[in-house]
């Protein structure tokens, strides 16, 4: 079963020396040609991150086929860049991601069962969140804390960034991100909207304005596969893709529904909802398309490592 497939992976432990440390031009990761940028100089900005994965989050032996698996598997891209571009002991016992190539038919199951293991340390509940992700970050890089290494994370959330678009840029600079958005459907009241779903993806580039109202994006999005739903995808890694989106800054009315408390003997979901005024920003791109919701960005985790 993948979820011991950790524990085996401790037989591998001779994989630190068949891998050595990756030249520069060896690393594996983002679809060619990816050049590293770092302009954040001026009104401009343009920050471009090479070596981050794009694995697939739709795999045999996670729970539901992977299908809600986005956020460790996104998380799985941020870390494949520091253990293979950056060189940090990122992984868990003796599995190092700086060891696994995603690429590699042979690595699929290691690629598998971590992240199986940021799930985990996320609290996978059928679902993750971008507060108990940062919680697996931890546990995935203290082989690194122990090493020497210091490491940092945090989160920007649209509702209280004052330049948002500038936030993305400078916290790109340091390490990929992890972005959140929010699938958005007609609320009740006539130009509302009402939250229904989420994904999550890895940012590996951003061009645009410090203080603007839109951003370009490119993303390494677990849940887009171009060979999804095709023979034995379940099973096999896809190419890896940079896929382009645009974000712009929306100010709209959105609807919360009451919740249920499962302590009290009320149901308080039949209670009226909220109406709250809030900042998003739209995604919108080639893959990204709907007839039924809006893909509006909430926030992003920002990671940092040092030695």
């Amino acid at each position: 079963m993948i979820r011991n497939a950790l524990i085996a992976a401790a037989a591998t432990a001779t994989l630190a020396t068949a891998f050595a440390p990756m030249a520069s031009a060896d690393i594996i990761g983002t679809p060619a040609p990816c050049v590293t940028a770092s302009d954040l100089t001026g009104p401009d900005f343009t920050v471009r991150k090479c070596g981050v994965s794009d694995v697939d989050q739709f795999r045999t032996d996670l729970d539901n086929n992977g299908n809600a698996y986005c956020g460790p598997a996104s998380l799985y891209n941020v870390l494949h860049y520091w253990g293979h571009v950056k060189g940090a002991p990122v992984g868990w016992g003796p599995t190092k991601v700086g060891w696994i190539d995603p690429m590699k038919a042979s690595d699929y199951d290691l690629v598998t069962g971590s992240i199986y293991r940021i799930g985990a340390d996320a609290k996978y509940n059928g679902s993750t969140n971008l507060t108990n992700l940062r919680t697996a970050w931890d546990s995935a890089t203290k082989l690194a804390r122990d090493a020497g290494w210091q490491t940092s994370r945090g989160v920007v959330s649209t509702l209280d960034s004052t330049d948002f678009a500038g936030d993305v840029a400078r916290k790109l600079n340091e390490g990929p991100l992890q972005l959140v958005y929010g699938r958005y459907k007609n609320g009740p009241l006539s130009d509302t909207l009402q939250r229904t779903g989420g994904h999550i993806v890895t940012v590996v580039s951003a061009t645009g304005s410090f203080g603007g109202n839109t951003i370009k994006l490119k993303l390494a999005d677990p849940g887009r596969a171009g060979d999804h739903g095709d023979g034995d995808y379940l099973n096999t890694q896809s190419a890896y893709e940079a896929l382009d989106v645009t974000l712009t800054k929306r100010h709209f009315l959105q609807y919360s529904p009451a919740s249920d408390d499962k302590n009290t003997a009320e149901d308080e979901s039949q209670e009226p909802g909220t109406y709250t005024w809030v900042d998003r920003w739209e995604l919108t791109g080639p893959r990204y398309l709907s007839d039924t919701t809006r893909q509006m960005v909430e926030g992003f985790n920002w990671f940092d490592m040092a030695k």
